[in-house]
């Protein structure tokens, strides 16, 4: 957690990791830990486990504290740790939190309550309450409308922000790129800023973004770093060329629900045991896997290298 007293450290590609299960359907810790090293080597500037990418809401509490303390001990302070803790339950986001305070997270995504459709106010309270819970934690609100069904507005943003000493930043996953730029101008660059939309990811940048949580990491991690860095260091024709590069694997990950797409190309690529899904979701259907397999060819040259990092199936066919 030795980013944790720094939280604008925490910058760059940081992968949401899509969460492996046998083909039984339990979760595969080996799996994760294998994907945490593979994120490592190629690159990947901070790790994120638990957001919509990794089937948070198809697991129980427990499930979900047990793969943040295994990714946080394969992480081992070597990058930024921001797992997701947020649930639609008040108690459930506390217990999540504290386990990820205790896994030696350096700040946590907490995602608007789904569902419920709270009020602006409402959610002020809800991520107060968070804020002053773990106050020598680090909080980042994860707004992602249109999985919850409702929008932190960029002024709720602002007034958590000066209200709360550990309310640092947002990961903002809405196509609404207006909302970047007035959270942004609200709050001045101290707020710190993901993109969680893939094709705003480089866009962002140009506002004085922090980064991206990007689900197109969990199978480019290598390029979506490379897309960062390049940006800061000035070489802005590669960052675009890359972005450009990464629009056929950003478009393969949702030709069906995100992970089900990603998990298939994992699994065909040795990453991970089995691509299963747990319901509602599904494997992708034969339609989707033409697509998938037409874009993985097309943006194959920045799929990042799995070579001594492939694992056996749990048993499960690869289509």
């Amino acid at each position: 957690m030795r980013f944790r007293s720094d939280p604008h450290a925490i910058r760059g590609s940081i992968a949401p990791l899509m969460t492996p299960f046998t083909a039984e359907g339990a979760v595969d810790h080996e799996g994760l830990v294998n994907l945490v090293h593979w994120q490592l080597a190629s690159g990947t500037h901070g790790i994120s486990i638990g957001g919509s990418t990794g089937e948070p809401g198809a697991q129980t509490v427990a499930e979900r504290a047990e793969a943040i303390r295994t990714v946080g001990a394969a992480v081992d302070d070597r990058v930024p740790f921001v797992p997701g803790t947020g649930t639609a339950k008040l108690d459930e986001t506390l217990e999540l939190t504290a386990a990820a305070r205790d896994a030696g997270a350096d700040a946590v995504l907490v995602i608007t309550p789904y569902y419920a459709r709270p009020t602006q106010e409402a959610l002020y309270v809800w991520y107060r309450t968070v804020a002053t819970e773990f106050p020598e934690l680090p909080i980042v609100a994860y707004n992602v409308p249109s999985r919850t069904a409702v929008d932190i507005a960029p002024e709720t943003v602002a007034r958590l922000f000066r209200s709360c000493d550990n309310f640092v930043g947002i990961k903002e996953t809405t196509k609404d790129f207006e909302h970047f730029s007035r959270v942004l101008h609200l709050c001045g660059r101290e707020l710190l800023v993901w993109s969680g939309i893939e094709l705003l990811c480089l866009p962002l940048l140009a506002l004085g973004g922090a980064g991206f949580v990007s689900a197109t990491a969990n199978i480019a991690p290598a390029a979506c770093a490379e897309m960062y860095t390049a940006w800061e260091s000035g070489d802005h024709e590669r960052a675009r060329e890359i972005h450009y590069g990464l629009h056929p694997l950003a478009d393969l990950l949702f030709v069906e629900t995100n992970p089900a797409p990603g998990k298939w190309v994992l699994r065909q690529r040795g990453l991970i045991g089995s691509g299963h899904v747990r319901p509602p979701l599904i494997p992708p259907t034969g339609p989707g896997l033409a697509r998938i397999t037409e874009l993985m060819t097309e943006g194959a040259k920045y799929l990042s290298p799995a070579e001594g990092f492939t694992v056996r199936s749990t048993g499960e066919g690869k289509a």
